[in-house]
């Protein structure tokens, strides 16, 4: 895969969970999150035993309970889509502080709300200690499709760079006295993401053949082989099976 790049999620530690391989980590949230979906919505009760597991893979993996929370602010647009849906979907209608609220849309917002805060905070703590480029390995060893890896990896590696190219174009926008402020100025901004996205472009058509000409033949090279021993794997089960277990009780009481 190459070197790999730090990312801002990534939070540098020695805990038992930074030290799990990365495919073990990434089967395991997929799996819990699969549990958590297909969890009644109406069992309360489990969603507060998946709360609390997690909060233990937080404690065991040493991250901060306030930068849990932080990293959890990314989902606010569903929040708000979810305090949308009392007031517009159809159904009975409930009175609350002087407001006529849907039932069904009350549950659907405790569905997406429960569900989606549990997912977004698993995801946190799986970027929290895992690296991108470990996360990029444990996808290949998972079988992704090879193409996909590729494009995550050059999406993780060049997205700073492009990053930067547009800071600097708009540092060079400032330095000549301009500043958005109002529609008037779309037209600069747009020019500006044309001539963004063409220097993206020739900067991937020079990347590309640089590595055609370093043998590149539409597969990239594995320097680090990523292994787990059963210990590890059943380590890592120990949340989904825990959840399973939780999902199970949901459905049967």
């Amino acid at each position: 895969m190459g070197a790999g790049h730090a990312h801002t999620l990534y939070r540098h530690g020695h805990s038992p969970v930074h030290a799990l391989p990365p495919h073990c980590k990434l089967a395991a949230v997929f799996c819990f999150v699969l549990v958590v979906v297909s969890t009644p919505r109406e069992a309360v009760w489990a969603f507060a035993l998946y709360a609390v597991l997690l909060a233990a893979v937080t404690g065991v993996a040493r991250i901060p309970a306030g930068v849990l929370l932080r990293r959890l602010l990314i989902e606010i647009p569903f929040v708000a889509f979810a305090f949308l849906m009392p007031f517009v979907v159809p159904g009975d209608q409930v009175r609350f502080l002087g407001l006529s609220l849907s039932v069904p849309g009350l549950w659907g917002a405790w569905n997406v709300l429960a569900k989606g805060t549990l997912g977004v905070a698993a995801s946190v703590i799986l970027a929290s200690t895992t690296e991108l480029r470990s996360l990029l390995l444990g996808l290949q060893r998972l079988r992704l499709p090879p193409l996909l890896v590729q494009i995550a990896s050059f999406m993780i590696r060049y997205g700073d760079v492009i990053t930067d190219e547009m800071r600097r174009m708009s540092v060079a926008r400032r330095s000549r006295g301009f500043e958005a402020r109002g529609v008037r100025h779309w037209g600069v901004l747009a020019k500006s993401a044309g001539a963004l996205f063409i220097r993206s472009y020739e900067r991937g058509e020079r990347v590309h053949l640089a590595m055609v000409s370093r043998g590149y033949a539409g597969t990239m090279p594995v320097i680090d082989e990523v292994t787990a021993s059963r210990a590890q794997w059943t380590y890592a089960a120990a949340l989904p099976v825990s959840a399973l277990a939780v999902c199970l009780l949901g459905w049967t009481l």
